[in-house]
C-alpha cells in the first residue's frame, strides 16, 4: 500500500508539541496524570490533562486541533500548491467535539434562562472536528468525522488510506482530538471503567482507566517518506454496547487482517502498541488476542498511563507515538508504566514493557479497540532501512 505519513503533530498530557512529546515518550519514568475534580466535583480523579493551552477557539476540542494544526500549515500550504485545495481532504475522529461547550451553556441557561451568546449548537455536532480542520487549513475536499469511540482516530488513518488508494484524494489531514469533560469523565464513572489511581496496564492490581485529551493529526499523501502506513485490519464483532467480546476473537481478527493487508506474517511485527485501558476485560481478552496472533515474547506496551484514555484522540495519538518511534536509530520503545505484578488471568506476554530493542524496529503495529466491538490494528512500517 503506498501511502506514507509524511508529517505529524500532537499535543496531550505529555507535551504541547511534537518535541516534547518525543522527549517525554521515551525517558519518564513517572506518569503526567493528576487528580482533579474539575469534571466530577467533589470526587477528584486522576485526568490526562492540557494543563497550558497553545492556541484557542471556540470549543476546546477545536483548540486543541488547532494546537495540533498550526506547526502543519506551512506543509499544508505547500500541498494545496501542488495538488490544490479541492484534492487535499480532512478526516478527524472524535467523540465529544465541543460537548463540553454544551454542557456549560445548559448549566447557563438552568441559571439565567437562555443560552450564552458564546454558544451555538453547531459547537457540539461531530462533524464540526472535521469542518474545523478545513476551514482552518484552507483545503476543500473530502471532509468528515469518525465517531467510533476509542478507535475513531485511528480508523481516521484508515479512511484517509481509502481516499488516497481511490485518487479521490492526493493529500488528507487525518487524526483525532477529544476533551475532558463532564459527559465522559462520569459517564465512565458510572460504568465503574475509572481507576481511583493511575492507571495499571495489564497488571493483577489495575482498576480501570484514567480519562485524558489530546489531539493528533497527520499529513497523509502517497509521496514516499521515512514512514508507511502499510495496513490495516477492521473488524465489527457486536458483542455488546460497552463491554468487549471476552474471547478477543474480534481483536484478532482485526490484526490477522491488518497483516493480510500488509502482506506481512506475525513474525515481521517488531513491537505493538495496545490498547491497553487497565480496565479487567479489555486487558484479558486484548492478550488473549495479541498471544494467538504472536506469541507470548512479543514486544509490547501501552502508553495509556502516559497520556490517560483520550478516547476519540487515541488512536491517532498512539500511530504518532509509532511514527515517532520508528525514526529512532537507537531501538527505545515508549514507556509502559505498571507496577508489574503479572495477573495470572492473562495470556502470558513476556514482552510486555520491553523498553528496548537490540536495532530499530521496521514494523509496529497500534491496536485501538472501541464499544460495540469496533476494532482495528494499524501496521506502520519504517522505509530508510
Amino acid at each position: 500500500m503506498n501511502v506514507y505519513i509524511n508529517h505529524a503533530a500532537a499535543i496531550c498530557a505529555l507535551g504541547v508539541d511534537l518535541a516534547s512529546i518525543s522527549v517525554n515518550l521515551f525517558s519518564t519514568k513517572s506518569s503526567p496524570l493528576r487528580q482533579s475534580d474539575e469534571y466530577s466535583p467533589g470526587k477528584p480523579t486522576y485526568l490526562g490533562q492540557v494543563v497550558e493551552m497553545p492556541q484557542r477557539a471556540d470549543t476546546r476540542t477545536n483548540s486543541l486541533l488547532l494546537s495540533a494544526l498550526n506547526p502543519l500549515l506551512p506543509e499544508i500550504n505547500i500541498l494545496k500548491q501542488r495538488f490544490g485545495a479541492h484534492r487535499i481532504g480532512a478526516v478527524i475522529g472524535s467523540s465529544t467535539s465541543g460537548i463540553a461547550e454544551g454542557e456549560q451553556a445548559l448549566s447557563h441557561r438552568a441559571t439565567h434562562g437562555e443560552f450564552p451568546p458564546s454558544f451555538h449548537y453547531c459547537q457540539q455536532e461531530l462533524g464540526a472536528s472535521a469542518k474545523f480542520v478545513a476551514n482552518q487549513s484552507g483545503v476543500t475536499g473530502p471532509c468528515w468525522t469518525v465517531s467510533t469511540a476509542c478507535s475513531s482516530g485511528a480508523k481516521a488513518l484508515a479512511s484517509a488510506a481509502r481516499l488516497i488508494q481511490l485518487g479521490v484524494c492526493d493529500a488528507v489531514i487525518a487524526g483525532g482530538a477529544d476533551s475532558l469533560c463532564r459527559t465522559t469523565v462520569q459517564g465512565f464513572s458510572a460504568l465503574n471503567a475509572v481507576s481511583p489511581e493511575r492507571c495499571n496496564p495489564f497488571s493483577l492490581n489495575r482498576r480501570g482507566i484514567n480519562i485524558g485529551e489530546g489531539a493528533g493529526l497527520m499529513l497523509v499523501t502517497r509521496e514516499p517518506s521515512t514512514i508507511r502506513l502499510a495496513g490495516f485490519g477492521e473488524t465489527s464483532d457486536a458483542h455488546h454496547i460497552s463491554a468487549p467480546e471476552p474471547t478477543g476473537k474480534g481483536a484478532e481478527a482485526a490484526q490477522r487482517l491488518a497483516l493480510e493487508n500488509a502482506e506481512l506474517d506475525a513474525t515481521a511485527i517488531n513491537y505493538i502498541n495496545l490498547h491497553g485501558t487497565a480496565t479487567e476485560q479489555n486487558d484479558i481478552m486484548e492478550s488473549l488476542a495479541v498471544a494467538r496472533v504472536f506469541g507470548s515474547t512479543i514486544p509490547c506496551g501501552s502508553t495509556k498511563a502516559l497520556t490517560g484514555h483520550t478516547l476519540g484522540a487515541a488512536g491517532a495519538l498512539e500511530a504518532i507515538f509509532c511514527w515517532l518511534t520508528l525514526q529512532r536509530n537507537d531501538g527505545l520503545l515508549p514507556a509502559h508504566l505498571w507496577d508489574g505484578v503479572v495477573d495470572p488471568a492473562l495470556a502470558t506476554l513476556d514482552g510486555l514493557g520491553i523498553l528496548h530493542l537490540e536495532s530499530p524496529p521496521r514494523f509496529l503495529m497500534s491496536n485501538s479497540f472501541a464499544f460495540g466491538g469496533n476494532n482495528i490494528s494499524l501496521i506502520l512500517e519504517r522505509c530508510n532501512g
